[in-house]
């Protein structure tokens, strides 16, 4: 029997395990060198950091890490909500005005309407177009710009022959917010 402990056989399994704990080692050194090289370092000395420092900030990273991806998600859900919310309510009334709203300025025959509306009011554009008309009011220009969910619109015009007196123009603006007022 003690000749089979000098087996060659034995000394050669013996090889192999050493072997394949030398190769265990050099894989785990270079998996923990590869992690360090992925920390990004908090020391910013030249030392060399021992295999648990190395792992200890490795781990302190990733915690880090954690952390910040649960604020960014939570911040995230709350500009979600925040904005379903704000675009209902808090975007309209940033400007202070109830909606709709209109402002009317006249300069000579020139006459300039500022409409700001809601998603819910966009008919009125349509019927200040048609009440201008209706005073032979000559419609130059009109554009619009949607903020949040207000629509500003704007009008620029010119008064007809039948109202180029200040009056006419007075005339047409009473008319105009009493019809804006009314909605």
């Amino acid at each position: 029997m003690e000749q089979q402990c000098n087996n060659p056989s034995s000394s050669s399994s013996k090889a192999d395990r050493k072997t394949i704990e030398k190769n265990r080692r050099n894989q785990m050194k270079a998996l923990y060198l590869k992690l360090h090289s992925l920390v990004p370092n908090q020391q910013h000395s030249r030392e060399v950091l021992s295999l648990p420092d190395q792992l200890e900030e490795a781990i302190n990273y990733i915690k880090r890490l954690q952390i910040d991806l649960e604020r960014m998600t939570q911040k995230k859900d709350s500009l979600k909500r925040g904005e379903n919310s704000s675009s209902n309510s808090s975007c309209g009334r940033k400007t202070g005005l109830s909606l709709p709203h209109i402002e009317i300025h006249s300069v000579d025959s020139a006459l300039q309407v500022v409409l700001t509306t809601g998603l819910d009011y966009q008919f009125i554009f349509t019927d200040v177009i048609r009440l201008l008309h209706e005073e032979s009011v000559q419609v130059i220009n009109a554009s619009y710009t949607l903020i949040c969910d207000t629509i500003v619109h704007s009008i620029h015009s010119k008064m007809g022959e039948c109202a180029p007196d200040q009056y006419g123009a007075a005339r047409i603006s009473e008319r105009l917010k009493k019809f804006v007022g009314g909605c």
